[in-house]
């Protein structure tokens, strides 16, 4: 049994799952037909997929199959929010920086203790996340709290359209294996640098500190 190949399968298919090309409550292939795409035996399969399952990311059904955990993408009607190749991707995350830096910039210019509130409760759950799933719903409830904070609803509802698939997590991120405490640390301070400026009151800082966060989450998307 090859642990590697166990390893590689369950990261396609968690990006696939995390990216929301198999959406949250998606029944994942079957064992015989991930067998016939990636040419691995049955063993192997089921190993990737219990790597899935030991990572929050499906839950498998005796008798019915495996389905995917991760939050909800956009509703039906919103297809034209949905990005289904690199660079389909690249220009959602475009947009996304221009919508949240603005957001960021109006969450700073008066944002109420409640928002406040929401905005840390999000950070603290993402600082406490160990599973990926847990990690890109704490992430997603991050930037949600601090687009609701800006007071704009057409910018809460884009962010709501895009929603979870916003966030991407790099291959590393899955795989016990190769995951970097560091990248985790770096991700968790530019959060914390967004979250900052906004307390502050800061739109310029509030909207560079975004900027520079989605920029440095596009860098680590692309890297091998």
């Amino acid at each position: 049994m090859s642990r590697s190949r166990a390893e590689e399968i369950a990261r396609t298919l968690a990006d696939r799952i995390v990216d929301g090309t198999i959406a949250s409550g998606d029944r994942l292939p079957s064992e015989g037909r991930l067998v016939d795409e990636f040419g691995a035996s049955r063993t192997v399969v089921r190993e990737a997929l219990h790597r899935l399952q030991s990572l929050g990311l499906v839950r498998t059904r005796v008798g019915s199959g495996s389905y995917a955990l991760t939050p909800p993408s956009a509703s039906a009607g919103d297809d034209w929010l949905s990005a289904r190749g690199e660079s389909e991707r690249d220009e959602l995350h475009a947009f996304r920086i221009a919508i949240e830096a603005e957001s960021a910039a109006l969450a700073a210019r008066a944002p109420s203790e409640a928002h406040l509130r929401a905005i840390d409760v999000a950070l603290t759950a993402l600082a406490e996340a160990t599973l990926p799933v847990e990690t890109v719903d704490a992430d997603f409830a991050f930037h949600r709290a601090v687009a609701a904070a800006s007071g704009n609803r057409y910018l809460l509802t884009a962010l709501d359209r895009i929603g979870a698939r916003a966030i991407v997590l790099p291959s590393a991120r899955i795989s016990d294996a190769e995951r970097d405490p560091a990248d985790a640390g770096a991700v968790l301070a530019e959060h914390r640098a967004v979250a900052s400026a906004i307390r502050l009151r800061d739109p310029l800082a509030a909207a560079a500190a975004m900027r520079a966060h989605l920029v440095a989450s596009a860098a680590r998307r692309s890297a091998p």
